[in-house]
């Protein structure tokens, strides 16, 4: 097991000689976003979305290579979140090719292939924690003119 050069096990135990380059500190990474992405994280902002996160899974996982993590303050505007990224990439030409939970409004997946959408209300994000599952991706440093201005005053009223 000691000679699996895979990316887990090199993110686990980094060596100077692998072609793995990780950061020692946790600090998000700048990392040029597709514009499809930038587009989903704008829709989100519009609809007031909280603590957006783009995670790095390129080096990690081979289903998709980034996640898109944000969250509403209750079902009708995880919904709405939803309903925005949805219609505003379907405009710009990327239809997802899969939404699960969006009855529920707990945890709406929007499956694009290249990236993922997972919009989440606040309770069951603090449960499933995925920068935490996923903490061997690289958290992307998101532009300013990406993050929703609510994440800290909604943050604090609830």
């Amino acid at each position: 097991m000691k000679h699996n050069s895979t990316a887990k096990e090199q993110s686990l135990h980094p060596t100077t000689s692998g072609n793995l380059q990780l950061q020692s500190t946790p600090e998000p990474v700048e990392a040029e976003l597709d514009e499809r992405i930038r587009i989903a994280l704008s829709a989100a902002s519009e609809k007031k979305a909280i603590n957006s996160v783009v995670l790095d899974l390129r080096e990690i996982a081979s289903f998709t290579d980034y996640f898109l993590i944000t969250s509403g303050t209750n079902e009708r505007q995880v919904q709405a979140i939803s309903d925005e990224v949805v219609e505003t990439l379907k405009k710009a030409g990327t239809a997802a090719a899969r939404v699960e939970g969006y009855k529920s409004a707990e945890w709406i997946l929007l499956d694009y292939g290249y990236f993922v959408v997972h919009v989440f209300d606040e309770k069951a994000r603090k449960f499933y924690d995925l920068e935490r599952l996923w903490r061997e991706s690289r958290q992307v440093q998101l532009p300013p003119e990406l993050v929703s201005e609510a994440n800290s005053s909604l943050r604090s009223k609830s």
